[in-house]
């Protein structure tokens, strides 16, 4: 975070993970696929040039498993948090937003699409999908988003 409150978070939306109706154990524990393990390697290169001084996930498997290569790639640890587990909502996760600086943070598409909606009824222009492994760069000023941009899933 810069001295005048300013920071970027990048929300990653969990890479693939297969289909849930086909996971027989416990859903915190689906792991990504293969196709999930190149969108999760393929992050390292998609931001280089991001500054990320933390990496916060949700407890669930896949999640954890799509910010390990980047973690690894920036000698950093996944750290994670419930705030961020499926059906946290945007509350949490906006708390977090004003906590973290410049941080990757990764979830579940439940609680990307109630910040998004939450930002655009907040006068946040957004664009782009909702497709597993994107990522929304966010730029906030003391924890508030004031820009928001998608990228699309890599790999």
């Amino acid at each position: 975070m810069t001295t005048d409150g300013r920071s970027r978070a990048l929300l990653i939306r969990h890479a693939e993970a297969g289909d849930r109706d086909r996971w027989s154990g416990d859903d915190r524990l689906r792991p990504l696929t293969p196709r999930g393990w190149r969108q999760a390697h393929a992050l390292v290169d998609q931001l280089p040039e991001m500054t990320v001084v933390r990496i916060l996930s949700s407890p669930y498997v896949r999640c954890v498993q799509t910010v390990e290569p980047l973690a690894a790639a920036r000698g950093l640890t996944v750290e994670p948090t419930d705030d961020l587990a499926e059906g946290a909502g945007h509350g949490p996760l906006r708390r977090l937003l004003g906590e973290v600086g410049d941080a990757a943070l990764c979830t579940h598409g439940d609680v990307l699409h109630d910040l998004l909606e939450w930002l655009d009824r907040h006068g946040v222009a957004l664009d782009g999908g909702m497709a597993k492994g994107s990522t929304w760069v966010l730029d906030t000023i003391h924890g508030e988003v004031v820009a928001a941009r998608h990228l699309p899933p890599p790999a």
